[in-house]
């Protein structure tokens, strides 16, 4: 433990950085605590209750073979003024989600088990979109230190934390629960980079890099178990991979198979290890859920960008100025800003493709790399003898989207 609280490794910036992710935990707690007065606001808590506490379906079959279309087969509903009693239920195969979704919303209940209020329902239900996005937010501050120094990994964690949309997606505020989705994606191309730039080391690559290894299929099957249309960003991660290590290829396609074995395995653990079940569920999957007619729909593009007008005021602001700055200054334009964006741009063609479910989805996953990209453009500013001008401009931008954002919780009638 002395190893690891060392000034190195815990000192001033981790400080700054956990206290913002403090009070993002506070502002997600907080749209929690108003559902559990008026469930109205946010997402029902016992229709989710009912998706994610029935032990076992009909015929024995796991609870991860349950979907988001449930039916008791007497034709009744649970009451809403209890929680809903375990019976007969009719499951389909959902094409979006695999049992692992379902699995992980499940595990509060499985460790707390017993009558669930509504109140109680809604905090388990709740508990681990927080941790995800807490996970995901400490995430998005270490790539981002790493990339462009302490002020980058200030810009992007502070662009997360005061967030409209993660922080509905954090507290499951008619939102569903994707923000696993959203960190599985951001660890599978990071990861994948990052192994990337460890191949050059004069040491044996596969088994040297394991724990890279193990993180990135873990990532992959985070990502494609909460939403199987993210099976797409897995040869973008090969893609870069390749792109990085060019002499080193072999070791790059070694270790990127590797990883896509590990979550092959671990998916199929979230099916009960049943191959007919997991056959079916992959059958039933829509991996290349894009509507082509959807680029011809002025309403696609609109609900688009509306999607990320919402993400917050001062991204709103600095996304446009950090993409003219990109397209203007050859200095800005390099691979560390380059792949964050190229991500959030593909990502945000597939929510115009995409106008209903799992649209929302993408909008959320491609937050993560576009705050990544507006603070690095911004790091790289502060460089500049601009830095005068840039800084209180940069800081007035995140402060008043914080206190816009603190005004509009505030608003929330119970």
């Amino acid at each position: 433990m002395k190893t690891i609280f060392t000034r190195e490794r815990f000192g001033r910036p981790q400080f700054l950085a956990a206290l913002l992710l403090l009070v993002f935990l506070a502002q997600s707690s907080w749209l929690v605590y108003r559902q559990t007065k008026d469930p109205k606001n946010g997402s029902d808590p016992l229709d989710l209750v009912v998706q994610t506490t029935v032990a076992e379906a009909s015929g024995g079959m796991p609870t991860g073979m349950i979907s988001a279309h449930i039916e008791p087969m007497n034709g009744t509903s649970p009451s809403s003024s209890s929680a809903p009693s375990i019976g007969s239920f009719v499951f389909r195969n959902n094409p979006n989600h695999s049992p692992l979704w379902y699995l992980i919303v499940l595990l509060p209940a499985r460790l707390w088990p017993g009558s669930l209020t509504v109140p109680a329902a809604q905090w388990l239900l709740s508990l681990p979109s927080l941790c995800f996005a807490v996970l995901l937010g400490a995430s998005l501050w270490y790539v981002a230190r790493r990339l462009y120094g302490n002020a980058g990994g200030y810009i992007a964690l502070s662009l997360y934390c005061f967030s409209p949309t993660i922080l509905r997606s954090a507290s499951l505020w008619r939102t569903p629960p994707e923000i696993g989705a959203a960190w599985g994606a951001f660890g599978a191309i990071f990861t994948a980079i990052a192994v990337a730039h460890t191949l050059y080391a004069p040491r044996e690559v596969v088994l040297w890099n394991w724990r890279r290894i193990l993180l990135l299929g873990v990532s992959f099957t985070l990502a494609i178990g909460s939403q199987f249309s993210l099976l797409l960003l897995v040869p973008a991660a090969l893609a870069f991979m390749l792109y990085l290590a060019p002499a080193r290829r072999m070791a790059a396609l070694v270790i990127w198979a590797s990883a896509c074995g590990i979550a092959v395995l671990l998916l199929f653990a979230a099916f009960y290890f049943h191959f007919s079940i997991f056959y079916s569920g992959l059958h039933h999957a829509d991996f290349f859920p894009v509507l082509w007619p959807a680029f011809k729909m002025k309403g696609a593009y609109a609900q688009s960008l509306l999607h990320l007008l919402d993400a917050g005021p001062a991204f709103v602001l600095m996304l446009p100025l950090a993409v003219i700055v990109y397209a203007l200054w050859r200095r800005a334009r390099y691979f560390g800003n380059a792949a964050p964006l190229l991500v959030g741009l593909f990502l945000f063609i597939l929510v115009i493709a995409t106008p209903h479910y799992p649209g929302f989805g993408f909008t959320l996953i491609a937050l993560p790399f576009l705050f990544v990209f507006v603070s690095g453009v911004a790091a790289d500013l502060l460089e500049t003898p601009a830095r005068p001008i840039v800084l209180p401009l940069i800081c007035a931008f995140i402060a008043s989207g914080a206190l816009w954002n603190f005004w509009q919780l505030l608003r929330i009638q119970a």
